[in-house]
């Protein structure tokens, strides 16, 4: 792999063609790489101002070896999930940032950056504080500033649309709950006047006559001790 390879293929990538060892990047299910590369190789170009004159007493030596190493050893890449930035020579130090997360990007270039096409990407991150991720050094960055703002509108747009998709059917769950609670209510206030209208009309025996009592004969069969 070329040390830049971007989906949408910036300006002057093909000029920097080493292999990048991408094997500490560990890739979830559906992620793919849109972008991956190492520093700049005229980054290094400002070490060996220094170190070459400081070689001849052997201290520019140490300066050297440790700016290639530092270019070999670094790789940044872009998913469609996320960034992540690889740094160490001796060890690594691995860093994840998602397009979730992502709330800024910018790029700037120095005047040696501009002259040789590389740059920096920094991206903050929502409730960070500063720059939490920076792309150092990095062929054409005004392209990789791009596409990271892209698939972070992307991702959030996709968010957008799956929470208004959650509004909507909350909304329709709502007006369904509040139907069924109106036909509850109907139904138990007709089950209600139901009962209320078989109670008020149940037949009660009249009165006898006009409502005067009637006066029934005495049952008393002993007989009548009264003398005539």
């Amino acid at each position: 792999m070329s040390d830049t390879a971007l989906r949408d293929e910036p300006n002057g990538g093909s000029s920097d063609t080493v292999d990048i060892d991408l094997d500490w990047l560990t890739l979830e299910d559906g992620e793919s790489i849109l972008w991956a590369s190492t520093p700049h190789r005229y980054s290094v170009v400002p070490a060996f101002i220094v170190g070459i004159p400081l070689s001849l007493v052997l201290i520019g030596l140490p300066v050297l070896a440790a700016a290639y190493l530092q270019y070999r050893n670094t790789n940044y890449v872009v998913t469609n999930r996320g960034l992540y930035s690889k740094r160490g020579i001796l060890s690594r130090d691995v860093q994840q940032i998602g397009f979730d997360k992502v709330q800024n990007t910018s790029y700037s270039q120095s005047a040696l950056g501009s002259s040789f096409g590389y740059g920096s990407v920094d991206v903050s991150t929502a409730g960070g504080s500063g720059v939490e991720l920076q792309f150092r050094s990095i062929p054409d960055p005004a392209s990789v500033q791009e596409l990271i703002a892209r698939e972070v509108d992307r991702r959030q747009g996709s968010e957008r649309d799956s929470t208004a998709e959650d509004d909507v059917l909350n909304e329709i769950l709502r007006e369904l709950t509040a139907i069924r609670r109106a036909v509850t209510d109907g139904s138990e206030r007709s089950r209600g006047e139901s009962a209320r209208d078989g109670d008020g009309g149940a037949e009660r025996a009249p009165p006898t006559g006009d409502g005067a009592s009637v006066e029934r004969p005495s049952t008393d069969t002993r007989p009548s001790t009264d003398e005539p």
